[in-house]
């Protein structure tokens, strides 16, 4: 962006207006940051800390990101840029089962092609919440000895049946008057790995009779043997997510935590639990505050992390960065933009309404992106030969082909003309419907950016299919040339010459799923349907396309818009040198309209 342009303003919304009014209000002008996480003594040595705001992107790495992750990368760390704040990236890795080094590489990848990172003036806002694990057992540890939290030996169905439902009140655990002296020797048994998994939990001690039933003595650790990617075997309990989230934003001192709507019935757990641990004087004022806003609901995906992980296991598609998953490694392998994602974001905004977004939404942003950004090249998908019979054998000649129409500073670039061309196969129609202006016996059309020809016939195998397609051209009429407009054609059709062409395999992506809402509605018998029985079997289909020789020594990852077809990336995985992949990342108009 050149510095005479003015930065386009970012969407009001109403977590940007709560942000506002809290810095009118001066609400963090003395918050201290010591420069790393920390306890309430540890803040207590810092200084009053330069970021305005913190926010952060706390991802479980028990998968891929997907395109809703998107949506709160560009939340999180937009507003902490915007605000001249800080934007935290930390890993929420208290469940060792599901979690691995894999999973914690592949965000990081993602949130650096997303355009953003967690340095910040020489500082790495890089967290893990296992790192956290010593602090949150002393403040499990200081709840039970001031009487707010007790160990429960039940089983996991008596504490389901005895919290009691949405109109009935829960029954206290026969456990829950035990001393905090007992409590503590529980708890530090379970420490200690002397009893079984799941034997006995660590409870919050609040109001069994409270009418928002995550406020029924929730569970805040429990007894799992699970070896740890980051602290390896060294614990064997394990904090419950909802206890150790807010500790995480508190020792981080955030002070703008940002959930989706699923988490508004645990804010006020977050509230209590932090209000508790200050008053122990464990953690520092002023306190993070949760808000909440829409998760991205989008049609034609699955964003069900138990369900994409089903497609990989089950090798519905060929991996995590499979093109037509809705993760964002398979969306980069697809050819989708991060400013396709930026775009995207800002068009379906932030607000705490749940609603649909038509998939077309994503698929247009895309589209209006590559179109600035992609230069043209020329490709034939479904290839027959065209053979101009009055053009001298072995004579190539130049004709020239602008990079980019919006562009003309990118200049052209130079395709061969020879005899025998490739064309589209449904560019010659030897019974014309009507309507259709391309080639046909005795009809005329120009060539793209060469001469006009006049088709004189056409060749066929055994089977009636045309195989060749023959034509002379007129010599005066070559694109740029004095003469170009001397004949005039309805017609118009791209090509590469056969001698020059490039064959490449290319990848014709569509959509993963053939339903808007995949597996909604119930079968005959009443049970629920699968949501692979609207897997779309046309999802992709693998060709062999005549490219333009400029083609041959593409880039990885480069983009590029087929004339006429749509926009197309070099496969990044499977391309090698001199030989590209190419995938298509979207057609030049929706295909799935109604």
């Amino acid at each position: 962006m050149s510095s005479e342009k003015t930065p386009t303003p970012a969407a009001s919304n109403f977590i940007r207006a709560i942000i506002e009014k809290d810095l009118s209000l001066n609400q963090f002008v003395t918050k201290k940051w010591a420069g790393s996480p920390g306890d309430a003594a540890h803040h207590e040595t810092g200084v009053v800390d330069t970021a305005k705001i913190r926010t952060r992107f706390p991802p479980e790495p028990n998968g891929y990101l997907h395109i809703g992750h998107a949506k709160s990368i560009f939340l999180n760390f937009g507003l902490a840029r915007d605000f001249d704040g800080v934007c935290h990236l930390r890993f929420d890795d208290t469940n060792p089962e599901k979690e691995s080094q894999e999973y914690v590489d592949s965000i990081k990848d993602a949130v650096h092609w997303l355009g953003f990172g967690w340095e910040n003036h020489g500082e790495s806002n890089l967290y893990f919440a296992s790192n956290y694990f010593d602090f949150m057992y002393r403040a499990a540890e200081s709840l039970i000895e001031h009487g707010d939290a007790y160990v429960d030996e039940q089983s996991a169905e008596e504490m389901r049946i005895n919290r009691g439902t949405l109109i009935e009140a829960g029954k206290d655990s026969p456990f829950r008057n035990r001393s905090a002296a007992e409590n503590l020797v529980r708890f530090r048994e379970m420490r200690d790995g002397k009893h079984a998994d799941g034997s006995m939990v660590l409870r919050a001690k609040i109001d069994m009779a409270s009418p928002n039933i995550n406020m029924r003595d929730p569970a805040i650790y429990r007894v799992r043997r699970a070896h740890h990617h980051n602290t390896g075997d060294r614990w064997c309990i394990y904090p419950m997510y909802t206890f150790a989230h807010p500790i995480e934003d508190a020792l981080e001192r955030v002070t703008h935590s940002i959930c989706t709507l699923e988490f508004e019935d645990q804010r006020p757990f977050y509230d209590w639990l932090l209000e508790h641990l200050a008053a122990l004087g464990l953690l520092s004022l002023p306190l993070p505050k949760q808000y909440e806003f829409a998760r991205l609901n989008l049609t034609y995906v699955v964003l069900s992390k138990r369900k994409l992980i089903q497609l990989v296991e089950e090798k519905h598609v060929s991996g995590w960065d499979d093109p037509r998953l809705p993760t964002l490694a398979g969306a980069r392998r697809r050819g989708y933009t991060a400013s396709g994602f930026k775009l995207f974001t800002d068009r379906i905004g932030v607000s705490k309404a749940d609603s649909w977004i038509e998939y077309t939404i994503l698929e247009d942003c895309m589209r209006e992106v590559l179109n600035i950004e992609a230069e043209r090249r020329i490709a034939v998908l479904d290839p027959i030969k065209l053979v101009i019979d009055n053009y001298p054998e072995g004579q190539t000649e130049d004709c020239f082909a602008p990079n980019h129409p919006l562009k003309p500073e990118l200049g052209k670039r130079t395709v061969q003309l020879s005899k025998t061309l490739w064309i589209e196969r449904e560019d010659f129609m030897e019974v014309p419907s009507k309507g259709f202006f391309r080639l046909t016996p005795d009809g005329m059309v120009r060539l793209r950016y060469g001469y006009v020809v006049k088709c004189t016939g056409c060749e066929k195998d055994a089977n009636g299919n045309v195989t060749v397609v023959h034509c002379e051209y007129l010599p005066d009429t070559k694109s740029g040339t004095p003469g170009s407009d001397s004949v005039k054609v309805k017609g118009n059709i791209h090509w590469v010459s056969a001698a020059h062409a490039c064959a490449a395999e290319v990848r014709l992506y569509d959509r993963l799923f053939k339903e808007a809402h995949p597996g909604e509605g119930k079968q005959e018998d009443g049970s629920d349907r699968d949501f692979l029985a609207d897997i779309n079997p046309h999802s992709v289909e693998v060709i062999t396309a005549q490219l333009e020789q400029s083609l041959k020594d593409a880039a990885l990852e480069a983009c590029f818009q087929f004339e006429r077809h749509g926009y197309f990336i070099v496969d990044k995985n499977d391309s090698v040198t001199g030989k590209p992949v190419f995938n298509r990342t979207v057609t030049l108009r929706d295909a799935w309209q109604k």
